[in-house]
C-alpha cells in the first residue's frame, strides 16, 4: 500500500509547480456516528472530493484517503480512522510523509463557539478543548501553525452533556443549516487552494459573520 501510494503521489505531483496540501477531517469511523455533530469533519471530505472528482478510495496511515489535482494544485484528503481523540496518530505520520510544512495542512473540525452553519477560515490557533485537535497537535510535536476551517454546530443546550450532544444527529432545522454550510465550505477550501491566508480569508469570514447576523441561531432539542 505505501508502495501504491508513493507511486500515486509521484503521477500527480511531479509536472505541479505547487507544493501539495493535505485536507483532514476529524471524526469517528463506524455507521453509528454517520451524521453527528462530532463527524462534520469526515462529512466536509467527503463533499469536497465529490465536488473537485477526487476519490477516497485508499487506506493508509490509519485514514481513508483520497489524492489527486484541484486545477493545477495537489492535493491529499484523509478521515483518520483512529476515532476523534487518537486523530493524531494517523495526521502526523501523514504529513511527515508527504514532507509537508504545517503551514501546507488544513484540519476540517466541528467548534462548538461557533453558531450552527457559521464557518471559519482561521491560519493557526490552539485547541479550543477539543480533543481531535489537541491530539493532533501533539503528533505535531505542539506546533499549532495549521490552518483550519472550523465549522459551527452550536453549543449543547442547557445543562445537556457536551459528550451526549457532539454524538447526537442534527435536527431537522439544523440539518438544513449544516447542508448549507457544506456547500460553502467547498468554496472556502478551493479559496485555501488559490489564495494565501489574507484578505480574502478575512473576507469570508466576515460574510459567514453577516450570514448568522442574518438568521436566528439553531440551539438543538
Amino acid at each position: 500500500m505505501m508502495m501504491l501510494i508513493s507511486r500515486l503521489s509521484r503521477r500527480c505531483y511531479c509536472t505541479s509547480v505547487h507544493q501539495p496540501w493535505l485536507f483532514l477531517g476529524l471524526g469517528n469511523p463506524g455507521d453509528k456516528y454517520n451524521g453527528t455533530r462530532h463527524n462534520i469533519g469526515f462529512e466536509m471530505i467527503d463533499v469536497f472530493a465529490e465536488s473537485v472528482g477526487i476519490q477516497m478510495n485508499s487506506l493508509n496511515f490509519k485514514a481513508i484517503m483520497g489524492q489527486g489535482l484541484v486545477g493545477d494544485v495537489p492535493v491529499i484528503l484523509a478521515k483518520p480512522q483512529t476515532y476523534m481523540n487518537l486523530s493524531g496518530e494517523s495526521s502526523g505520520p501523514l504529513a511527515a510523509y508527504y514532507k509537508l510544512p504545517l503551514n501546507r495542512v488544513l484540519v476540517v473540525h466541528d467548534d462548538t463557539q461557533l453558531p450552527c452553519g457559521v464557518l471559519r477560515l482561521q491560519e493557526k490557533g490552539g485547541h479550543g478543548c477539543h480533543n481531535g485537535l489537541k491530539s493532533v497537535m501533539h503528533h505535531f510535536r505542539g506546533n499549532k501553525e495549521f490552518a483550519r476551517l472550523r465549522i459551527g454546530i452550536g453549543k449543547p443546550p442547557g445543562q445537556m452533556d457536551p459528550k451526549a450532544f457532539l454524538l447526537q444527529k442534527f435536527s431537522m432545522q439544523a440539518r438544513e443549516r449544516i447542508d448549507g454550510a457544506l456547500a460553502e465550505g467547498v468554496e472556502a477550501l478551493k479559496l485555501v487552494l488559490d489564495k494565501d491566508f489574507g484578505e480574502s480569508w478575512r473576507l469570508f469570514n466576515v460574510e459567514q459573520k453577516y450570514k448568522h447576523l442574518r438568521q436566528h441561531t439553531i440551539i438543538a432539542p
